[in-house]
C-alpha cells in the first residue's frame, strides 16, 4: 500500500466552523490544502476509508438542489468512517412551520458534530453557527460565498500549475450573483493570484475593484494571457429581473468557443463549478476538450471536503496514524 507523506503545517486550525474565506488567512487556506492533499491518497485505495471520523456524525442540511457539493460530503464523511444523515428541507419539518434554528436544535439534540448547510438566503450558515454547538460548513448561501468551491478550485490550479502566486485568473460570467465568485476572489487574491472578472455590466457588481480584481467588459481581454479562465453559469434562480437582452446575445459576447480560446494561452485551464450550460459560457468542444479540467475540480472536491471534515474535528495531532491506519 502506498504511504502518504505527512505534510509539515505552518499554522494549527482552531476555528469552530468554516463558514468563508474572507475571514481566513492565506497561511489558513494552505493548511487546508496541504492536508487535502494527505487525504486524497484515500481515494486511490482498494478499501477507501480510514478511522478518522468514526463516531462523528455528519448532517447534510440543504435548502437549495445540490449535485456535486451534497455527493461529495457525503462520501467524504463516508471515507472518514463519520455517520451520515441527509436532509432535504422539502422533506422536513420546515414545511410544517418550523424554523430554522429549531429544527438545528432539534438536530443537535441527537448529539451531532458537524452541519454541512446549504441555503438560498445569504448569512443562514453564519446565523446557525452563532447558535450551534456542531461544527457548522457553509456550502453555499444565497450570493455571498461557497468556500469549499474556492478551496477545490484552488488546489486543482495548484495541482496543474505547481503554484497559484503570480498566475492570472479570469473569472468570466455573472459576477454579481456568483457565491463561487466571491469565495474564489477572497480566496486567489490572498494566495497571490491576480484575478479579472469579467462579464455584462448588469451582471457586475458596483465597486468590485475594491477587493483587488480587475475589471473588463470585454471577454478578449479576459482571455488575453490568463493561465485560468474559470467560467460561470447564468444565476437566474437570483435575479429579479431578466439583467441580459437573451442567451443567445451572451453567449455570442462571452461564450467560451474553440475560436475565442485560440486567444488564450496554449497551456490554460478551462475552468467551471457545475452544472455547465452547454452551448452558453462553453461549448462541448471546450467543455470537453484538453484544456479542461472540470471533472478534476470534481474530484479534487472530494479531498477537499474532506480536509474540511478533518481539520474542524480537532483530529490533526494524530494524522500520521490515522491516514495509514
Amino acid at each position: 500500500m502506498a504511504t502518504t507523506a505527512t505534510p509539515v503545517h505552518t499554522t494549527q486550525w482552531t476555528r469552530k466552523d468554516l463558514l468563508g474565506l474572507r475571514e481566513l488567512s492565506a497561511e489558513e487556506i494552505h493548511l487546508i490544502l496541504q492536508t487535502a492533499e494527505s487525504l486524497r491518497e484515500i481515494s486511490l485505495r482498494p478499501i477507501k476509508k480510514v478511522p478518522a471520523l468514526r463516531g462523528k456524525t455528519v448532517v447534510n442540511l440543504f435548502f437549495e438542489p445540490s449535485t456535486r457539493t451534497r455527493t461529495s460530503f457525503e462520501l467524504a464523511a463516508k471515507r472518514l468512517s463519520a455517520d451520515i444523515v441527509n436532509i432535504a428541507a422539502q422533506s422536513s419539518s420546515l414545511s410544517k412551520g418550523e424554523t430554522v434554528l429549531d429544527m438545528v436544535k432539534n438536530l443537535e439534540a441527537f448529539k451531532v458534530n458537524f452541519l454541512v448547510i446549504r441555503h438560498a438566503a445569504a448569512g443562514v450558515p453564519h446565523l446557525i453557527a452563532r447558535h450551534a454547538t456542531s461544527a457548522v460548513i457553509n456550502a453555499g448561501d444565497g450570493a455571498h460565498e461557497h468556500p469549499t468551491q474556492a478551496l477545490l478550485d484552488a488546489f486543482t490550479i495548484k495541482e496543474k500549475k505547481g503554484r497559484i502566486e503570480g498566475l492570472n485568473v479570469s473569472i468570466i460570467g455573472d459576477i454579481a450573483h456568483s457565491r463561487v465568485a466571491r469565495s474564489n476572489i477572497w480566496g486567489l487574491t490572498k494566495l497571490g493570484a491576480h484575478v479579472t472578472v469579467c462579464g455584462p455590466p448588469t451582471l457586475m457588481p458596483p465597486a468590485i475593484e475594491q477587493l483587488g480584481v480587475r475589471v473588463t467588459y470585454k471577454v478578449e481581454d479576459a482571455i488575453k494571457g490568463a493561465d485560468v479562465l474559470m467560467l460561470l453559469r447564468i444565476q437566474h434562480e437570483r435575479q429579479e429581473h431578466m439583467l441580459i437582452p437573451s442567451l443567445r446575445e451572451y453567449r455570442l459576447r462571452y461564450g467560451i468557443d474553440a475560436q475565442r480560446l485560440k486567444g488564450a494561452k496554449p497551456d490554460v485551464l478551462i475552468m467551471h463549478p457545475g452544472p455547465v450550460n452547454r452551448g452558453v459560457e462553453l461549448e462541448s468542444s471546450v467543455a470537453d476538450g484538453p484544456y479542461s479540467v472540470i471533472l478534476d475540480q470534481v474530484t479534487n472536491g472530494l479531498a477537499v471536503r474532506m480536509a474540511v471534515l478533518y481539520l474542524l474535528s480537532g483530529n490533526q495531532k494524530d494524522e500520521e496514524g490515522l491516514l495509514h491506519a
